[in-house]
């Protein structure tokens, strides 16, 4: 399994980046977002978003779990670091096998749940507001994914 790396320097650049990344997913596609507490997921996220044609404001479902969007297609948000039982039935697999994209912050917190085939990303915050980005794609559409946006 490959792995790519991207380094950013500011949040503007971590934005553009999964914008760019936006541009070659299709519905169906499941990124499962990794990292600490600010090291810019939600960003990441927003990022996302914009890349897809989405105008409303995204912000971070901690609290409702999940959250849509619409744009050219739509975005799922979801946020599991709250989930209380991991084993909890709320329906996943239906966003995973949606007419969009899911994006799953504290995706670890789930991996029973998550398809075997996705793009984990995970966002390291390093020095001010540099961040690393590393995409571990699992499966063949990941993998050429990955290599789209390279």
């Amino acid at each position: 399994m490959n792995q790519y790396e991207w380094k950013t320097q500011s949040s503007e650049e971590t934005s553009q980046f999964a914008q760019k990344l936006a541009a070659h997913l299709r519905p169906g596609d499941v990124l499962a977002l990794e990292g600490d507490l600010g090291a810019g997921k939600t960003t990441f996220t927003k990022g996302l978003a914009k890349g897809l044609d989405i105008k409303k404001t995204v912000n971070s479902p901690t609290f409702t779990i999940i959250k849509e969007y619409q744009g050219r297609m739509p975005l799922y948000h979801m946020d599991v670091y709250r989930l209380e039982d991991a084993y909890e039935d709320l329906g996943f697999e239906e966003y995973f096998e949606g007419e969009g994209v899911t994006v799953v912050e504290w995706a670890h917190l789930i991996e029973e749940q998550l398809p075997s085939e996705r793009l984990t990303i995970y966002l390291h915050h390093e020095e001010q507001d540099q961040r690393k980005i590393t995409l571990l794609p699992k499966g063949q559409r990941y993998e050429q994914l990955c290599k789209e946006i390279v």
